[in-house]
């Protein structure tokens, strides 16, 4: 491919020789001879004189950065995506469905999909065009999975749970397990947690992908619902009833309690946590490892966690963070 055949496809403009084959992309740091690279942070623009790739991707205030071919770009980062996907097309499903695989006679699979070795295909499910199901994957009474929409091997989809259009799921992805729903009914003389039947379904949008091991719990009577574009990293939890937003990612390791009402395009980065049954706003962004107790009502950044300090000064701050409600109300105590 050469940058010309680039630019053709995905636009932006072209500078310098663009006439000459590359192979691949790469960073500016480790970039070889027959690579295309990228400059998006402008800490890295020294790199610009030290790279070995063949060709850059820059935006506008970079233009004249370098005298490396290059494309002049909007987003320099998400076109660098794009040209990675020209070079990394996915491979397409070859329709059929692998002798060892189980597919109910009820089960109904568009001619052009593929079902791999040992999976099961339950009575009612459907699956559509071009899509792939996985070596072992588990597809439940009438659970559906949209067109090109691929399963990774090993994935259980429930029953009854609905997955979109060209979506991308994960080996160990569990999409549609009950809800953590109980009531307590203790007495003096004993008692017991008392299960609540969970009953909705969880519906996936187009366009999603989900990260390996993450989980998605059914509603307990209305639906769990993962809108369009939706990007989730690995070890996910997001709990019953919860909604998310079209077009938000959630990265490694957050946790989502029950009914939580999550906006578009917000991001939550790793460790991050909301405590179920309160709603974060369009356009959030939750710093890694913050716990959200109440609603965000406002976009923009919110942080809810300590940087890290050497031992010793963790153990002095902290008792004075124990302090804070003795310091407040003698401040109170003196003000009146």
């Amino acid at each position: 491919m050469r940058l010309q055949d680039i630019q053709a496809k995905l636009g932006g403009e072209a500078i310098g020789e663009a006439a000459e084959p590359l192979t691949g992309v790469g960073t500016l740091e480790a970039g070889r001879a027959g690579q295309v690279t990228f400059l998006a942070n402008p800490r890295y623009r020294a790199q610009l004189k030290t790279t070995r790739a063949s060709a850059v991707i820059v935006g506008e205030n970079d233009r004249d950065a370098t005298p490396l071919p290059r494309i002049v770009a909007a987003n320099p980062y998400a076109y660098f995506a794009r040209v990675a996907q020209l070079f990394e097309a996915p491979r397409k499903a070859q329709a059929g469905v692998h002798a060892s695989a189980l597919v109910h006679a009820g089960a109904v699979l568009h001619p052009s999909a593929r079902v791999d070795e040992f999976a099961s295909v339950a009575e009612g499910a459907v699956i559509g065009a071009h899509a792939w199901v996985g070596a072992g994957c588990v597809i439940g009474e009438g659970a559906r999975v949209g067109e090109y929409t691929r399963l990774m091997p090993r994935v259980t989809v429930y029953a009854r749970c609905e997955i979109g259009r060209r979506g991308l799921i994960h080996s160990g992805v569990v999409i549609g397990a009950d809800g953590f729903g109980f009531a307590p009914d203790f007495r003096d003389d004993g008692g017991a947690w008392v299960k609540i039947p969970q009953t909705g379904r969880v519906i996936i949008g187009d366009d999603c992908e989900i990260g390996a091991n993450s989980t998605i719990d059914r509603g307990a009577i209305e639906d769990t619902v993962i809108g369009n574009d939706v990007k989730i990293d690995n070890q996910v939890q997001i709990g019953h009833n919860c909604t998310v937003g079209d077009h938000t990612v959630i990265s490694g390791c957050t946790g989502i309690a029950g009914s939580t009402r999550i906006g578009r395009r917000v991001m939550m980065g790793g460790a991050s946590g909301a405590i179920g049954h309160l709603s974060i706003c369009d356009g959030a962004v939750v710093s890694a490892m913050t716990l959200v107790t109440k609603s965000i009502t406002e976009p923009g950044m919110v942080t809810g966690s300590l940087p890290h300090m050497k031992h010793a000064d963790w153990l002095k701050n902290i008792v004075h963070v124990r302090r804070l409600d003795d310091l407040a109300n003698a401040i109170k105590k003196g003000k009146s």
